[in-house]
C-alpha cells in the first residue's frame, strides 16, 4: 500500500463515504444477485457506503446514489456528479459520450506526453495545462498531505436521485468520436471545469486504448450488365433495297 493511500485510510478528516468510494472495486459481480442478469456492482450510496448492483436498489431508493461508470477499465463519475459532493477544480476531465468525466483513482503510469506543461501533483502522471491532478483520489491526498483537512472543500448535497442524471449501462464506448469540452458543441454548458480532447491527450488518459474505426470498401461498384439479345448478335445485315431506275 502507498504512501498516499495510508495517509488517505487514516485521515479522520476524510469522511466515511468518500473513502470507500475512493478505495471500493467497482463492476464485480454482486455475490448475493449472483444468478442474474446485470449484476455488476456499479451504483455506490452515499448513505450506507456501499457498492450495489441493479438488483440491491430497491433498500435504498431513497437514498444518495451515484452512478460509477467504467472508461478504459477504469472507475469514472460525470463530472456534474462529482461537483455536487466535492469541489472539482483543478481535476482533469474527459469530455467523452456526451458527459464529462473524471477519474476516481490512480492509474497506472505511462510514458510521459510530449509537449506536457503539467503533471499530477500526487501521482505525477503528466497533464494538459492548467490541470494539476489527474484523479479525485490525488486531490484528496494532495489536501490531506498539504492542509491536512477538506474543509471548504466538500458540499453538501442531501438530494441525489439515480436516474434523474440519466441512467444508463455505464460503459463508455471507444468507437465514438471524444471531442474537447471546450468546443462550440459543449461550451455553454462546461460550467466552468474545462476539459481536454481525448484524442490529443490519449499518451496519459488511459494505459492502452484501441480506438475501432470503420472500415469501408474502396472498391467502386460494378456497373450493371447489358442484356444483348442474342438475335441482334446474329442477325445479318439484308440485301440493299434500291430506287428503281425509270
Amino acid at each position: 500500500m502507498t504512501q498516499e493511500k495510508i495517509m488517505l485510510n487514516s485521515s479522520s478528516h476524510v469522511p466515511r463515504w468518500l473513502k470507500v468510494l475512493l478505495k471500493d472495486k467497482f463492476y464485480n459481480t454482486c455475490i448475493i444477485h449472483e444468478e442474474e442478469k446485470k449484476n455488476e456492482k456499479k451504483v455506490f450510496c452515499l448513505d450506507c457506503c456501499i457498492s450495489l448492483c441493479l438488483h440491491c436498489l430497491s433498500p435504498h431508493r431513497s437514498h444518495r446514489l451515484l452512478q460509477i461508470r467504467r472508461y478504459v477499465y477504469n472507475d469514472v463519475i460525470r463530472l456534474d456528479d462529482a461537483a455536487k459532493l466535492i469541489d472539482c477544480t483543478s481535476v482533469q476531465s474527459y469530455y467523452t459520450n456526451s458527459a464529462k468525466v473524471v477519474f476516481l483513482k490512480q492509474r497506472p503510469q505511462t510514458r510521459n506526453l510530449r509537449g506536457s506543461s503539467s503533471s499530477c501533483s500526487t501521482c505525477y502522471r503528466s497533464l494538459q495545462h492548467p490541470f494539476h491532478f489527474c484523479s479525485l483520489f490525488c486531490k484528496v491526498n494532495h489536501l490531506i498531505r498539504t492542509t491536512g483537512s477538506l474543509s471548504g472543500y466538500l458540499f453538501e448535497c442531501n438530494y441525489m436521485p439515480l436516474f434523474d442524471s440519466g441512467f444508463d449501462d455505464g460503459l463508455m464506448t471507444l468507437d465514438s468520436v471524444l471531442e474537447p469540452s471546450g468546443s462550440a458543441r459543449t461550451s455553454s454548458r462546461s460550467s466552468g471545469y474545462g476539459g481536454v480532447d481525448c484524442r490529443t491527450t490519449l499518451a496519459c488518459t488511459a494505459t492502452t486504448e484501441i480506438v475501432r474505426r470503420k472500415r469501408t470498401n474502396s472498391r467502386p461498384p460494378c456497373s450493371p450488365v447489358t442484356e444483348i439479345s442474342v438475335g441482334l448478335i446474329n442477325r445479318r445485315k439484308g440485301v440493299p433495297q434500291r430506287a428503281p431506275l425509270y
